[in-house]
């Protein structure tokens, strides 16, 4: 969730989040991997006759993104940043062409905070502290909203249920009898990763990735629960998660996106004027040039 959004000015309330204890987080996260695991069949489940290679899964997972061009959402994000947790309405959209937007929303149901990503520029408006940000768009800016350094194409994945790939990545594929899933290991030029797909019933739904750099530090994980169909403008299913949770352990940041269906369109035409944000004359920078909680 936008990082202005989540905290309130000092001294102030904040009209768009609600705050909870922390312990409410892990109810969430238990219901989430049991709906990503499933119940074992008898303890077990039948390894395919023939596995994929990671080849092969990193080329079906390119036919999907290719397939996912753009979609717009109604969103509830919870997030937590170390000890706080805060959660509200934000209302998204995105293209695979680096084009993505924020609208953090108040219970009045307009907008607190604006951000966008034309492809090129980034610029933030904060209607609560009357401040805004403008520069490249890039990890940098989305990590700024997320704590998360996700690309903005890298986001646009994600939002629908397929995570990028590291280029010029190969490795192994093994099976975990136990869940019914592939577990697809990865290794290039930017580090390792590590894809787990729910292959039951003839699926192939990632429910986990994690991308750790060169080093073996975590980038980023991200975990998906409640996989469906959604029908896309041209009536065709997707199948996409329900729920999402990024994490940036370095942070110690975590980004809990309920994606509501009742404002869900995949592969719909968004104008390219709706990625950009003009920011009014006479607005200070927000928090002398960076945004921070």
């Amino acid at each position: 969730m936008p990082a202005a959004v989540i905290t309130p000015t000092p001294g102030k309330e904040s009209a768009a989040v609600l705050c909870y204890h922390r312990h409410m987080r892990f109810a969430w996260i238990i219901a989430a991997a049991s709906l990503a695991c499933g119940c074992p069949h008898n303890g077990s489940y039948s390894q395919p006759a023939t596995l994929p290679t990671a080849k092969d899964v990193v080329a079906r997972l390119a036919k999907l993104r290719a397939s996912r061009t753009s979609f717009r959402v109604q969103t509830t994000m919870d997030y937590w940043l170390g000890k706080q947790r805060v959660k509200g309405k934000v209302r998204v959209m995105g293209t695979s062409k680096r084009q993505v937007r924020f609208n953090a929303i108040k219970p009045d149901d307009t907008v607190l905070v604006d951000m966008a990503c034309n492809g090129t520029d980034f610029t933030f408006v904060d209607q609560q502290n009357n401040c805004q940000l403008a520069g490249p768009c890039d990890k940098t800016s989305i990590a700024s909203l997320l704590r998360v350094e996700l690309e903005p194409d890298d986001f646009h994945s994600f939002a629908q249920g397929v995570p990028p790939v590291i280029e010029g990545a190969d490795g192994t594929v093994t099976w975990d009898a136990k869940h019914g899933q592939e577990r697809v290991t990865l290794e290039g030029p930017a580090g390792k990763q590590v894809i787990v797909i729910d292959a039951r019933d003839n699926h192939f739904d990632v429910v986990a990735a994690e991308l750790r750099d060169p080093a073996g530090k975590v980038v980023w994980s991200v975990e998906n629960s409640d996989f469906h169909d959604v029908k896309d403008v041209a009536g065709t299913p997707q199948r996409v998660p329900g729920k999402t949770r990024f994490k940036n352990p370095r942070q110690e940041a975590d980004l809990l996106v309920d994606w509501l269906d009742e404002e869900r369109a995949i592969n719909l035409e968004i104008d390219a004027a709706k990625f950009t944000v003009p920011i009014p004359s006479g607005l200070s920078s927000c928090n002398g040039g960076s945004i921070s909680p």
